[in-house]
């Protein structure tokens, strides 16, 4: 495609016919020369926002840029509403791959009952693969609202499924060639499809109900990253079982392939938790097929501990993904 806006009759028939959901929040969606999209909302709900884009990588990217963005807005609480997305194509991108990405968007959207409100799609030379943004539009009721800071000294951390499953996922997709080296079809295929445990939403739905106090989805950085920004967003130490953190064997033997650290891999699917009985949230969790487990404590100060047997060593800040060493 040209360089520039993608031409009126492509945005009509390639974007916005495929985009079939609805919800009665939105006033005004997507449409050629709607700049803003509308929303009415009750008088005791509050607008919750959340932005993400997917560099990392080219696959699934509709999938993946639509999931996470739809975590975020889990993680605080809010139910999903619509999205608005800004769509980055290179030039060598084709209409009929423009259309099946708007179609694995909206099916990702459609599975949440989440509206695609509108956006803007744009062919550029700035990109040599297509690079996806999402703005999450998300409701809530004003007095239950969740955020990272809410952790207190005492409280449970809980975690949801297992760490690296997004990471894992990606890794084999973008490098399942070399992987085939030394890894049989069959384990490869399994942990490709990691990616059906990507969203959060039912867990946080569960969590919220349970009267979780803090939630953060581990996204980039992994499981240590999200455990850092948790404990320094609620002001509080942690203490952390390393052994107690849930992770696949396919995870841990392509991490070994490549290098990596699993516990500082994109973790999209794993929902961090705190909660002043993190055992009956394990339970309520475990009623909707969701396994979870407590993995530590709050603690005051803030001493950031993770010990393994008699080793006791002090958790760092984030670091960069250990995805972008591959990918």
């Amino acid at each position: 495609m040209k360089i520039g806006k993608i031409p009126e009759n492509v945005l009509k028939r390639s974007v916005i016919r495929q985009l079939h959901t609805r919800r009665k929040e939105v006033q005004i969606g997507a449409g050629v020369g709607e700049d803003c999209a509308v929303l009415a909302l009750e008088p005791d709900e509050v607008t919750v926002l959340s932005t993400d884009p997917i560099t990392g990588t080219a696959k699934d990217i509709g999938k993946l840029a639509v999931t996470v963005t739809l975590n975020d807005l889990a993680s605080a609480g809010a139910e999903p509403v619509g999205i608005l997305l800004t769509i980055l194509l290179p030039e060598n991108f084709t209409e009929p791959e423009l259309k099946q990405l708007m179609q694995q968007m909206e099916e990702t959207a459609a599975a949440a009952d989440t509206q695609i409100m509108g956006g803007h799609t744009e062919v550029t030379a700035a990109v040599n693969q297509p690079v996806v943004t999402v703005c999450g539009v998300g409701k809530a009721k004003r007095d239950r609202i969740i955020t990272t800071g809410g952790a207190k000294p005492g409280m449970d951390i809980v975690v949801s499924k297992w760490i690296g499953l997004e990471g894992t996922s990606i890794l084999v997709k973008e490098k399942e060639t070399e992987l085939r080296t030394r890894f049989s079809e069959s384990f490869l295929d399994k942990a490709k499809n990691f990616d059906r445990y990507l969203s959060v939403l039912m867990e946080a739905a569960c969590a919220v109900k349970t009267g979780v106090a803090a939630m953060h989805d581990v996204t980039e950085g992994g499981i240590f990253g999200a455990l850092w920004e948790l404990a320094e967003a609620s002001g509080i130490g942690l203490e952390i079982d390393l052994k107690k953190i849930p992770v696949r064997q396919e995870t841990i033997e392509i991490c070994e392939f490549f290098g990596l650290n699993p516990y500082e891999l994109i973790s999209s699917g794993c929902m961090l938790m705190a909660a002043s009985d993190g055992n009956m949230l394990v339970r309520e969790l475990e009623k909707e097929n969701i396994p979870a487990v407590v993995i530590g404590k709050a603690m005051e100060g803030n001493d950031r501990v993770l010990i393994n047997e008699d080793e006791r060593r002090f958790l760092e800040p984030p670091k960069a993904d250990e995805l972008y060493k591959v990918c």
